[in-house]
């Protein structure tokens, strides 16, 4: 298996320090998750249930937050931290693969209570029984880059 090599001028430290910004961020979503009780088996339980609109709000909120802000990208023409342009290349929709993956993630997420994003949280808070969740999750990203060539993109 080849390896990627990363050619880089910034010293250890100065790289630690850019990035610090994204470890921030990743802590204050996890503290977020919580707070918002998105994490809560319980919560997602409801949501697959039926019994509760606590989840849809939040998964509404996260639609209509990401919508904005990808308009205010495409308007302004923002940039990342970087300096780089930030553009959506549109894909040609094969509505098989959106089902299928659909399916498996949706399996998953009421298997284990949790979707991908709160799975540090829940680690953090103490549920550590999502260690096996982690692993799992891992191993599937590394079976899907294993698989990618032979998948339809």
């Amino acid at each position: 298996m080849a390896s990627i090599q990363v050619k880089t001028t910034a010293k250890p430290l100065s790289l630690a320090l850019a990035q610090a910004k994204y470890v921030a961020a990743g802590l204050y979503f996890g503290f977020v998750l919580v707070k918002a009780e998105v994490i809560s088996w319980y919560r997602i339980q409801e949501m697959f249930r039926f019994q509760s609109f606590h989840m849809y709000g939040v998964i509404a909120s996260a639609v209509v937050v990401a919508a904005i802000s990808l308009g205010v990208l495409k308007r302004y023409q923002l940039k990342s931290f970087e300096g780089q342009d930030i553009s959506l290349k549109p894909k040609a929709p094969t509505y098989f693969r959106y089902i299928t993956g659909g399916i498996l993630f949706g399996l998953g997420w009421a298997l284990t209570g949790a979707c991908p994003g709160p799975i540090a949280a829940l680690i953090g808070a103490g549920s550590s029984v999502f260690l096996v969740v982690l692993l799992s999750a891992v191993a599937g990203t590394w079976l899907y880059g294993v698989l990618r060539p032979n998948l339809p993109h």
